[in-house]
């Protein structure tokens, strides 16, 4: 079957060539023929490994384990291990032969079966066979007890809870002399004491002074050819035996204490010339590096990685900058004495150790030596590979944002960065940069030239292009002047057609994108202030964009000609310098230390009896459901956000509170332009706006409502006409209900607010020949079976809306749908036509003297009133 299989050309022709085969087998096993079971057990293996299925086969493996010879018995447990898995159900029903198998007194059968429940033991079959794992580690034979031992580490790993009848026979392995028991023996002890705190206990109080003699012998044995690897006596069991000492040394100062002498005695004695030493080696350091403080011991585990870094294994290398990123956390100082050693790798001819360099080399700058480290990383930034500088910037600019001692050294370092490596620079890097040259108005002078030299021989570099640009544009005056001159740097004649022939020559490159562009022509615009001989000069460069395909270019060429062309005299207070911006603010952004103010929607409302007043901000905050901005600083408050979104001043003044009060209401009045003022309007007008029941907050309903646009208006632009067209689309005239045209279209109540307990329904019309005014009859009907009682309904519109609000025909709503509450509100738009109507709304109530809040969303709105309401939000 094998040589046919081999022998096909085609994956049809193997496909085949394995259908027949299954067909023959599927009939031996039909015909049940006990010779050749094992035989076609065998080629259901094969056939398994290529991937063909092979699930009618799974019987003749419970078969095979069921004959008395060995043989058979190799080749069932061997189709059990390969077609099966722990997720089958048939496997329950090896169990009982399993178990029959592991008491026979054949070791080889024994064998078989500690083998096949190592592979594939399940938890309930764990559960079953542990007592007759347990027993087999105490067998006769070392063979059995190595591989009870390892099958029992398949059993504690599904079952945790039997791990503790196995602590003494695991404990009593550890004292074997047999090498391979041994070494299993310490692997079980090991997962034993991961999985089991009283194991652990027991292995550091019974166990630890003979693991310790034990790692000695073998240290110091002499010359066995039957465990020697390249001269170290079976470096496997010295593996093993450090990392349980991994284990039982953690967070325990006496285990470590016992310990320290024989891993020094390891790390000292084992040979660095050979593979197999290395990896006792580094077991060693991560042992050490694990247990408690020992500082002799962890600067040793430090110098033995950093003979790591001098080998020519790039692998070796590699594991040891890894572990020296772990090491840095307990002893910094004695890994900075490696710092040269590191530093060489980052500019390693292998991408896996440079980046794992550069990782750890930016651990381990701090204060005393960035300045050096720095220099060394810039210095090779010039001659990394294109690929590595991404990474090498990226780190580069991080140290010298978060260790620069002095701005000048900042300054001088980042503009080393963007002239060899500025395509690699980040937005917010060359952004903080722009916010800290702001921050040191004495250095303005001197930034401008440098950027204006490195512009000279860096200028394909975007990056830097944008900030000289920006710095020329913001002090131009300086860089021709020569102003603000420092000790440290050299006099250089700059001429106004010079700096402005820079900014040509950036806004001209091809390779110059728009945002480069963009801030060329502000800078121009600045420059025709500063520099007014070159003026006509700016003004044919900026002239040219007018032409541009991009818009944004197009615009800002239209704008800033007509300002320079037609508005002088304004212009030098349009292009003053930009106002020092404010560093620490923009670091805690960048850094998201700054935090969110909190949503007002978020909390609840404070518990204010009826009738009495809310200072203005706060309740319109609260009814206009205003959430905070991720911008807004901590202490933003309510009359803040107010005046964020509606330009006005909540200020409070320095009086008492019951004029700032008194104020506030006046302001809020004003601001909604609700009627007159307390003394003149309607008494529960000042109360709707200003009471408020216990655990309210604002319920959000948008609604969008214009009249039709007269003929006129339509025909005398299409563009209003499109901005004008009747919102209520699909709301116009009932054709079943004729209407007169002197009473104007007529509009068909909506659901505005509906819940399980409550319905709020809008009727709406149109004053004739006022078509600014919509008035509004809002019906509210109790769906529940509980009467509610001091009923408020509260509402409130933007400045360009002014809204009156008749008081409502009771307090009190009855249960069931069996009467009604009803309230006219009449809504006037200033922006008619231009913007649409837009309300927020509040309602609270009593039912069985418990405050209730209702909150919610719009139900069937038509497609235009959906479209107002997400532009809105």
């Amino acid at each position: 079957m094998i040589r046919a299989i081999r022998a096909c050309k085609t994956a049809a022709e193997e496909r085949a060539v394995v259908r027949k085969e299954c067909a023959s087998i599927r009939a031996a096993i039909s015909e049940d023929d006990p010779d050749y079971r094992h035989r076609n057990l065998a080629k259901l293996m094969f056939i398994h490994m290529l991937g063909y299925p092979t699930h009618f086969g799974q019987m003749e493996c419970l078969k095979l384990i069921a004959s008395p010879g060995f043989p058979e018995k190799r080749i069932g447990y061997l189709g059990l291990m390969l077609l099966l898995d722990e997720r089958q159900e048939v496997l329950m029903l090896v169990t009982n032969s399993i178990k029959q198998d592991l008491n026979q007194t054949n070791q080889y059968i024994v064998g078989l079966a500690l083998c096949a429940l190592g592979n594939i033991c399940s938890a309930e079959m764990a559960r079953d066979l542990a007592p007759e794992v347990e027993r087999l580690l105490q067998f006769r034979d070392p063979n059995v007890r190595k591989k009870a031992a390892l099958c029992t580490i398949r059993i504690i790993k599904k079952v945790p809870d039997l791990a503790e009848n196995f602590i003494n026979p695991a404990a009593a392995l550890l004292k074997e002399k047999h090498h391979g028991v041994l070494l299993t023996g310490v692997q079980l002890c090991t997962e034993i004491c991961k999985v089991s705190t009283e194991a652990l206990e027991h292995l550091r109080k019974k166990c630890i002074i003979g693991l310790v003699k034990v790692l000695r012998d073998l240290t110091n044995s002499p010359y066995a050819p039957e465990y020697d690897i390249s001269g170290i006596t079976d470096p496997f069991l010295h593996i093993r035996l450090l990392k349980l000492f991994h284990v039982l040394g953690h967070g325990d100062a006496d285990a470590s204490d016992t310990m320290s002498d024989i891993l020094a005695q390891v790390a000292t004695k084992t040979e660095t010339n050979k593979n197999a030493g290395n990896a006792i080696l580094y077991e060693c350091v991560a042992t050490i590096l694990s247990i408690e403080d020992n500082g002799g011991l962890r600067v040793l585990a430090v110098n033995i990685l950093g003979r790591f870094l001098s080998s020519r294994d790039n692998n070796i290398r590699y594991v040891a900058l890894n572990m020296l990123m772990k090491a840095i956390a307990l002893d910094s100082q004695a890994v900075q004495r490696h710092r040269a050693t590191i530093l060489e790798c980052v500019k390693d001819p292998d991408a896996s150790i440079r980046k794992r360099a550069l990782e750890l080399v930016y651990l381990l700058v701090n204060e005393n030596n960035a300045k050096p480290l720095t220099k060394e990383l810039v210095d090779y930034l010039e001659v990394s590979d294109p690929e590595f500088k991404g990474d090498l910037t990226a780190k580069i600019c991080s140290i010298v944002e978060k260790f620069s001692p002095e701005k000048i050294w900042y300054i001088d370092q980042m503009v080393k960065v963007l002239s060899q490596a500025g395509n690699y620079v980040k937005d917010e890097v060359w952004h903080a940069l722009i916010i800290v040259i702001t921050n040191a108005p004495n250095l303005h002078g001197y930034t401008v030239r440098a950027l204006y030299k490195a512009l000279q021989t860096a200028g394909g570099q975007e990056t830097l292009v944008r900030v000289a640009v920006w710095c020329i544009g913001e002090y131009g005056e300086m860089l021709v002047g020569n102003s603000g001159m420092l000790d440290v740097e050299e006099r250089i004649n700059v001429t106004e057609a010079d700096a402005v022939d820079v900014i040509e020559t950036a806004i001209r490159r091809h390779s110059s994108d728009l945002t480069t562009r963009a801030m060329c022509l502000v800078a121009l615009l600045k420059l025709s202030s500063r520099y007014p001989s070159c003026t006509k000069r700016i003004n044919d460069i900026i002239l040219q964009q007018k032409g541009s395909l991009v818009l944004e270019l197009q615009q800002r060429a239209i704008e800033f000609n007509s300002i320079i062309e037609r508005h002088e005299k304004i212009r030098s207070a349009l292009v003053e310098r930009m106002p020092v911006l404010d560093e620490a603010t923009y670091s805690g952004r960048r850094a998201g230390s700054v935090p969110a103010a909190v949503s007002t929607s978020q909390q609840a409302l404070p518990k204010i009896p009826n009738g009495v007043a809310k200072p203005a901000s706060a309740a319109l905050v609260d009814l206009l459901d205003l959430s905070s901005d991720a911008d807004q600083a901590p202490s933003s408050s309510g009359g803040d956000y107010l005046q964020d979104l509606l330009g006005v001043d909540l200020s409070p003044a320095s009086q008492g509170t019951n004029q700032t009060e008194k104020r506030g209401a006046d302001v809020l009045l004003d601001l909604l332009s609700i009627g007159a003022p307390p003394a003149q309007s309607s008494s529960s007008m000042l109360d709707m706006l200003s009471s408020g029941q216990d655990n309210k907050s604002a319920v959000g309903v948008l609604d969008n409502l214009a009249s039709p646009s007269a003929p006129s208006a339509q025909a005398s632009s299409p563009g209003a006409s499109s901005s004008m067209m009747d919102l209520l689309d699909g709301f116009g005239p009932s054709p079943s209900v004729p209407v007169a045209e002197t009473n104007g279209p007529t509009y068909p109540s909506i659901v505005a607010f509906e819940s399980n307990s409550l319905k709020l329904t809008y009727k709406f019309s149109k004053e004739p020949g006022n078509p600014q005014t919509t008035i509004i009859e809002a019906q509210f009907v109790n769906k529940s079976t509980d009467t509610y009682s001091n009923f408020v309904f509260q509402a409130a519109v933007p400045k360009f809306l002014q809204l009156h609000m008749d008081p409502a025909s009771g307090n009190t709503l009855p249960a069931s749908g069996n009467g009604s509450i009803t309230q006219k509100l009449r809504v006037s738009n200033s922006q008619h036509g231009k913007k649409s109507l837009v309300m927020r709304m509040r309602i609270s109530y009593k039912a069985n003297d418990k405050d209730v809040l209702e909150e919610g969303q719009v139900n069937n709105f038509p497609r235009a009133w959906q479209l107002v309401l997400s532009s809105f939000r």
